[in-house]
């Protein structure tokens, strides 16, 4: 699919604000951006919304036009572009203790498996433990072709609303009940509510679908309805405005309360909508949509490296510091900045840009490849 700008300015700023959010392990800006830095986590909803949309218009635009998917060649785009960077940095929090943000990690096998979304058991072990969102992808990446296969068999635009509305609501309720029975038990008795909400709440991927479901919506609509998400473009201002009104309803509900009970049970679905709203005003050929932002193409394309990496390179140059810059917060964050930057750069250009490069030129010399004289029993000059 061909980059668009205004994409790539959601994933920069995505990215952007997920790092700000977990430097707060490392002190962060300090007074006067506690709103901005504590609000960061919804950056992996954005992410969320990207997924969706991008994967969802890849799968469903190949259904439309060829009546189906090359499973095969999806499952090998999606591993040559997730494992290659991914297990280097895993083997750096397995074998070099010193990259760790904390001493401890969950056991091996949940990372190489991705169900350490849906088996932390602890706080002392939480290394790498922003690798829940790529749980939450890879499981997205699992289900959604063969369930996009099955509803183009017999395609219909209800049933497909009617399941994404069954999926949020689903959502919801299970929430619901999971906070009565889980966090509520515990808010009574006065006790840590930490763990019992991220094993719960925040990192199970069935907790945290309604920002692929949005950015699903819009593939489908972007494909199959492509008159009707024309005109929704048509209003860039009107969904630009409406998509900052519901973050801003969003950052307020979760100010200092994600743990309470309205934040958990429809929260969720709060932002989704409100990273849908700008997906859609910053797709198709808007003027947000063509409009490059100075340095978002290259976060954009190094976005993965950076997620990855950024926590442990916080914790190297903070042991490397050693308390030397306190009391000049704004020079020891340009510092974590630059060293954070240089980091993930290392990563994309080592590792995820020659795997990728390597991809694309398989792919083009398959494509260019002479037929063979019989395809599946079809002579090749029939």
């Amino acid at each position: 699919m061909q980059r668009t700008p205004g994409l790539d300015t959601l994933r920069a700023i995505a990215i952007v604000w997920v790092m700000l959010f977990h430097s707060y392990l490392v002190g962060g800006l300090g007074n006067g951006f506690g709103f901005l830095e504590r609000s960061g986590w919804m950056g992996v909803d954005l992410f969320f919304v990207l997924s969706g949309y991008l994967i969802g218009s890849q799968v469903l635009r190949s259904l439309r036009d060829t009546g189906g998917l090359d499973l095969r060649a999806f499952y090998a785009r999606r591993a040559t572009r997730i494992l290659p960077a991914f297990l280097v940095v895993l083997a750096l929090y397995a074998c070099w203790p010193a990259w760790r943000e904390v001493p401890e990690m969950q056991p091996l096998w949940q990372f190489l498996t991705f169900t350490f979304n849906l088996l932390v058991d602890s706080d002392a072990r939480f290394a790498f433990s922003h690798v829940w969102s790529l749980c939450v992808e890879e499981h997205f990446y699992l289900v959604f072709p063969f369930l996009a296969i099955a509803m183009a068999r017999r395609p219909s635009m209800g049933r497909f609303v009617g399941l994404c509305v069954a999926v949020v609501l689903g959502g919801i309720g299970l929430r619901a009940w999971l906070w009565l029975h889980e966090i509520a038990p515990l808010r009574a008795s006065g006790s840590d509510l930490g763990m019992a909400y991220l094993g719960n709440l925040y990192y199970p991927t069935w907790s945290r679908l309604d920002g692929l479901v949005a950015g699903v919506a819009l593939a489908a609509c972007a494909v199959y309805r492509p008159a009707t998400m024309g005109r929704v473009r048509e209003h860039t201002g009107a969904l630009l405005v409406a998509g900052v009104l519901c973050l801003g309803a969003s950052l307020l509900l979760f100010d200092g309360a994600r743990a309470d009970f309205w934040p958990c049970v429809v929260g969720y679905p709060l932002i989704a909508l409100a990273m849908a709203l700008l997906v859609a005003a910053s797709s198709g050929g808007s003027w947000l949509a063509r409009w490059n932002a100075p340095g978002a193409g290259w976060l954009a394309r190094a976005s993965y490296s950076l997620y990855l990496s950024h926590k442990g390179v916080f914790h190297l140059v903070e042991t490397g510091l050693d308390g030397l810059l306190d009391g000049h917060r704004f020079i020891r964050f340009a510092v974590y900045a630059v060293a954070t930057l240089a980091g993930g750069a290392a990563l994309h250009y080592a590792v995820e840009r020659p795997v990728l490069r390597w991809r694309d030129r398989r792919r083009h010399a398959s494509a260019t490849m002479p037929l063979p004289k019989v395809i599946r029993g079809v002579s090749a000059t029939d």
